[in-house]
């Protein structure tokens, strides 16, 4: 036990995001994020919560990611606002380096998506956040194979090593995780960017008291 783990730094700030998207392509333009969610934390409690849904002329929605998520074009055409200002929030949180970024499947996914984001914005893609990321993804296949942190590993290696591990026996699903934690989940809800960062939350508390990190 050391105060260092981030379990007793009860002043630690976090912003936990997730993007909803047209498919699953990492490299392509034609997967824009058309949902953001984020929360912000500080002192152990949600201080803020932002969710934009992004308009682009563009859009090509798979059907099958619409299905997942609920999407429809009536609700888009009605909530989508321009995507600029949302980043812009999000990354005045994102490259502070008072916050840890949190996500669930983060460094296989999301950070892939906000580099998308950006080039579809006329932007570089800027990963110097990424060390300051925690994947609840990554931390779940280091519980279930006993996979310890070492403090004096690199934590962004670390978690970089797990994230590539091949592992078919964790059950590493948002819902599996709150199911495993007594975490009451609503699986319609499923797949809405904003309810899924908020049950992230919620396993990412449980995680901190069993990995020590």
């Amino acid at each position: 036990m050391t105060e260092d783990l981030l379990r007793f730094k009860r002043n630690q700030k976090y912003v936990f995001f997730d993007f909803e998207t047209c498919n699953l392509n990492l490299g392509s333009l034609d997967n824009k994020p058309w949902q953001l969610g984020f929360i912000i934390v500080n002192g152990g409690k949600v201080v803020d919560r932002h969710d934009f849904w992004l308009h682009w002329d563009d859009l090509k929605m798979s059907d099958a990611a619409a299905k997942m998520t609920g999407w429809t074009e009536s609700k888009y055409k009605k909530l989508a606002v321009d995507p600029k200002e949302p980043l812009s929030i999000l990354e005045s949180y994102l490259y502070n380096e008072e916050y840890i970024n949190v996500g669930h499947n983060t460094l296989g996914f999301d950070i892939y998506i906000h580099g998308i984001y950006r080039r579809c914005l006329g932007m570089d893609p800027d990963y110097s956040y990424v060390e300051r990321s925690i994947d609840t993804v990554c931390l779940a296949k280091a519980l279930k194979n006993d996979i310890k942190f070492k403090q004096d590993e690199d934590f962004f290696n670390w978690q970089y090593k797990l994230n590539n591990m091949m592992d078919r026996k964790s059950k590493k699903k948002l819902i599996d995780l709150c199911n495993h934690y007594q975490i009451k989940i609503d699986e319609d809800k499923l797949h809405d960017a904003m309810y899924d960062i908020e049950q992230n939350y919620e396993v990412f508390k449980k995680m901190i008291w069993e990995v020590e990190v």
